[in-house]
């Protein structure tokens, strides 16, 4: 990908920052845009441009689309926790809505050919049918599904009326760490189950709460698809490649199509961890599907992914493998909320 100059909208975040050190590998330049209100300067790497800022600020994405020579945005930034979405939804409509359509504003302007935005399952709310493909039913049921369904309209919009190639990429559930040891998710207050039961194995929390045990599924606890944050990386690489190649617009599930409970998860932990965690059972959390599982033959037929990563003993080994390189220590001070199933 030499010649390629990406904007990395969230480059400080977990996600952003292992797909930043994937496009080095790959001979690409990163830029990295972060209001560090959820990322960590310290998961830039070193060498790689990093602009503190938000994607609010029409006119200075469009100052730094220009100053770089920008070819291709990833859009990371986004608000991204479901509860918090169901009792502050307008910070995330504001944050997920209008900074979407402010970015899409300066890419027009500054004539941005391609763009990949970080969508999520959650758009599909509780679908009817398990796995779940693209071509299913949009009905979120949180304002953080809401909003990024909005977001992927603003986008699809824009790229018809302005020639934007454009892959949305829905993502499942996100977890581990970069294989090499480079990079981890470093989120302060952190809900996604591995993240915070690869805490409680490290020390770093004192109790693994598990939020709702009376869903409709096997063990009473929700099911989620979790994808290696490797193969999900991979995956907007191929894609980025695609738009170079062919150009057009695109939506793909990010997924493996193969579920596991909550209680599954914290046991593949404990083997990790070689000793049972200390646990405590919650009621539901506000937004939670039962079961979220990715269809992701598209993604496999069409585009040739093949993931590399697909086991959960390997994901949540690498999470903590990752948090026990980490201070024992919390970083920020703050307490620490419990895990639901994302």
């Amino acid at each position: 990908m030499s010649g390629e100059v990406v904007l990395v909208t969230g480059g400080a975040g977990y996600i952003g920052s292992h797909t930043v050190l994937a496009l080095r590998d790959a001979g690409a330049e990163a830029v990295v845009l972060d209001d560090l209100s959820t990322g960590v300067r310290e998961a830039v790497p070193a060498g790689v441009a990093f602009e503190p800022g938000s994607t609010l600020d029409r006119e200075g994405l469009l100052r730094l689309l220009r100053r770089y020579g920008v070819t291709s945005v990833m859009h990371f930034a986004a608000s991204l926790i479901v509860p918090d979405s169901v009792a502050r939804p307008l910070a995330y409509y504001r944050n997920n809505v209008a900074g979407c359509l402010a970015l899409a504003e300066a890419c027009a302007e500054a004539g941005i050919g391609r763009l990949i935005f970080s969508s999520t399952a959650a758009v599909y709310g509780e679908p009817a049918a398990v796995p779940v493909a693209e071509t299913a039913p949009a009905l979120p049921l949180t304002p953080y599904g809401a909003s990024k369904l909005m977001a992927e309209r603003i986008l699809a919009d824009a790229a018809a009326a302005h020639g934007l190639d454009l892959a949305v990429l829905r993502y499942f559930n996100v977890a581990g760490a970069d294989p090499r040891g480079r990079a981890g998710q470093r989120t302060r207050s952190a809900t996604h189950l591995v993240k915070v039961a690869a805490e409680v194995a490290a020390g770093r929390r004192p109790v693994l709460e598990i939020y709702g045990t009376d869903y409709p599924t096997p063990d009473g606890t929700c099911v989620r698809d979790y994808i290696h944050v490797a193969d999900l990386v991979e995956a907007h690489l191929l894609l980025l490649g695609h738009l170079r190649r062919d150009g057009g617009r695109h939506l793909v599930n990010v997924g493996y199509g193969r579920g596991f409970s909550v209680r599954e998860v914290v046991r593949a932990v404990e083997r990790a961890a070689g000793r049972p965690l200390p646990l405590r059972e919650a009621g539901r959390r506000p937004g939670d599907a039962a079961r979220l599982v990715a269809d992701a033959t598209l993604l496999r037929d069409r585009y040739g992914w093949r993931p590399s990563y697909d086991d959960i003993d390997t994901i949540v080994r690498s999470a903590l493998d990752w948090e026990r390189t980490l201070d024992a220590a919390p970083s920020d001070g703050r307490p620490r909320p419990a895990a639901g199933p994302g």
